[in-house]
């Protein structure tokens, strides 16, 4: 059966997330949704493929892996970058051919180098291509939700101050031809003839019918003249035209246009939310949209008209219609120049109010007051007139509760932004400045130490206040810890901070994964109880975990330290990630600031089951 999915379910949805991080503002801090925007992935992105069943004679580091008869006829290959216990991290996949070249699960996995196998072997699982330049598609499932959590860097707390409601950014430009509002765009399509705006869209979510002006006033186009030019700048105080603050409409000097005022963008807001691409929706509470809400909206009221047919042979004169429907008060002044019409106005004041439609009669007047309906030859409607032939006029009746009572559905607010602003190590260094990061997104409500987290910056790494070192240790190094009896515990640097400069002890921050730190098959937690040092496997450091060190965050250290180890702030796998975006690699610097704006766009699939007994 035919069916649609309306856009305003997609705005509802985006309402909803803004909406979330105000909701419950009398309770208790705990008990409002809280959304964090978080960093992670410092590695480097590869080619990951999963392997199992594995024979004694090992994969290593630079050789090559193909699938195929022999080599030479191979459906797939590539060089080996780094060896996991049930995978391999790999790069330069078939060369040029790259991404179009995947091994099918179940394949034999053979190692070749000198030209010869290697006698490796192993069957292949899951398989993603990637690159640093080229970042996988993230997965929407648990096991991804996972591999967010085991390097995941750090987050920050978003507040209702960093997020809005954006649509597409139109530059008010003199001489362009922009759509108007209209409640019954629908496009042509089979067994259908509807109406296009004035640029051919078919839908009012694809129209052109808004516009920022140099001053970030926003307008919406109430009257285009059947797709004329717009050529004086719609603005609350013009050099051209006139503005009435009490409609909030600006009309050209010609007549040619008219626009309704909105709102005006705030400092703030045009620095956090204002792209090449996007402009903001400003909260209900900014004093110039509360101002128009409170002033200017008049629901049902009747500004534009649309002359669907001039006419022909039309007597001359101005005519005053009563627009008939389930509204009133409003009434159109009708021009007729050269016998045909040249102009449908609001007159004066008269727009009404509470049409949810309406049309005017082109005949002859008859009847007065509550029942006038036809043309007059005054604005009393008490005189009859007879325009001597036929045209016909639509009456445009405005969006739902009028102009501006709605902006977010009004200007098809279906996207949001969040603005994430990252200085230096903020969090007492919850955010290491000596690392990269290759992933972001947003979680919301995740936990910290089993209580719903409330704190501005958290950290998601392990710390470890080593002592000794000797050296300092390098990021994205392997470091590792003998626990005895064959285990080994293993994780990568993200961040070391020697305690001054020079010095040999601090916080090494390091993160630990099931892709890349399995030891026999488990992850295993470093021990600060033993005199094991932690080694760096390209530093060639060891220095020993200072299992006296109990200190809560100070300058330069996150976390609270019990026996030289502070554990991540984030409760493993706590909370929803809603949103992940894989990136290319995104260094940090100590005299630096990100400025990270992420638009998300809310989308509807529906999927309907019809079973038959």
């Amino acid at each position: 059966m035919p069916a649609i999915i309306s856009e305003k379910f997609r705005i509802f949805n985006a309402k909803q997330f803004i909406e979330s991080f105000t909701e419950g503002s009398g309770e208790s801090d705990t008990a409002r949704t809280r959304m964090y925007f978080f960093v992670g992935r410092p590695q480097r992105w590869d080619a990951y493929l999963e392997i199992y069943s594995q024979n004694a004679t090992a994969f290593n580091v630079g050789d090559e892996v193909f699938v195929g008869a022999n080599y030479g006829s191979s459906t797939f290959r590539a060089k080996v970058r780094q060896v996991f216990e049930e995978s391999l991290l790999l790069y330069d996949v078939n060369g040029a051919a790259g991404i179009s070249s995947t091994p099918s699960v179940g394949s034999t996995l053979l190692g070749y180098s000198g030209g010869v196998n290697t006698g490796a072997q192993a069957v292949t699982g899951v398989y993603r291509y990637a690159t640093d330049e080229i970042p996988p598609q993230p997965l929407d499932n648990q096991t991804e939700k996972y591999a967010v959590y085991d390097d995941l860097i750090s987050a920050k707390r978003i507040s209702s101050d960093y997020v809005r409601t954006v649509v597409t950014r139109y530059n008010w430009i003199a001489g362009t031809i922009y759509d108007m509002w209209k409640p019954d765009y629908s496009g042509v399509s089979t067994g259908r003839t509807g109406k296009t705006a004035a640029n051919g869209a078919p839908s009012i979510s694809s129209a052109k019918y808004y516009v920022m002006n140099s001053s970030y006033q926003v307008w919406s186009c109430v009257q285009n003249s059947n797709g004329s030019q717009s050529t004086e700048e719609p603005s609350i105080t013009p050099s051209v035209g006139t503005y009435n603050s009490s409609t909030g409409l600006f009309r050209e000097s010609t007549g040619t246009y008219v626009w309704k005022y909105m709102y005006t963008i705030p400092t703030d807001d045009v620095m956090r939310f204002l792209t090449t691409d996007f402009m903001p929706i400003v909260l209900p509470t900014e004093a110039t949209r509360a101002n128009v809400l409170a002033t200017q909206v008049v629901d049902g009221a009747i500004d534009a008209y649309v002359i669907e047919d001039e006419g022909t042979g039309l007597t001359n004169g101005t005519y005053y219609a009563p627009v008939v429907g389930d509204g009133s008060g409003a009434i159109a002044v009708i021009t007729v120049s050269g016998n045909v019409i040249t102009s449908v106005e609001t007159y004066s004041t008269n727009r009404g109010s509470g049409y949810t439609y309406g049309s005017v009669t082109f005949a002859t007047g008859t009847g007065s007051g509550a029942t006038a309906n036809g043309l007059f030859g005054n604005p009393t409607l008490t005189t009859p007139a007879n325009p001597g032939g036929q045209a016909n006029i639509e009456v445009v009746i405005p969006p739902q509760g009028g102009y501006g009572a709605d902006m977010e559905l009004e200007l098809n607010g279906k996207r949001v932004l969040t603005n994430i602003r990252l200085a230096s190590n903020e969090g007492s260094g919850d955010f290491p400045v000596d690392n990269d990061f290759r992933r972001i997104g947003i979680i919301q409500d995740p936990t910290s130490n089993g209580s719903l987290a409330i704190a501005d910056t958290l950290n998601g790494l392990t710390a470890l206040k080593i002592t000794g070192a000797g050296a300092d240790y390098i990021v994205d190094e392997v470091v590792t810890q003998d626990l005895g009896g064959g285990l080994t515990a293993k994780g990568t640097v993200v961040s070391w901070e020697p305690d001054t400069v020079g010095s040999f002890n601090g916080v090494l921050k390091i993160f630990q994964s099931t892709e890349y730190h399995k030891d026999n098959g488990v992850v295993r937690a470093f021990d600060s109880s033993l005199a094991a040092t932690v080694d760096g496997t390209n530093s060639v450091t060891a220095g020993t975990i200072d299992n006296t060190y109990n200190a809560a965050s100070g300058p330069s250290l996150f976390g609270t330290f019990t026996n030289g180890i502070s554990l991540p702030e984030i409760d493993n796998n706590s909370g929803d990630v809603i949103y992940i975006e894989n990136r290319r690699l995104i260094t940090r610097a100590p005299d630096q600031i990100e400025d990270i704006k992420l638009v998300i766009e809310f989308w509807l699939s529906l999927f309907i089951n019809n079973k038959s007994r």
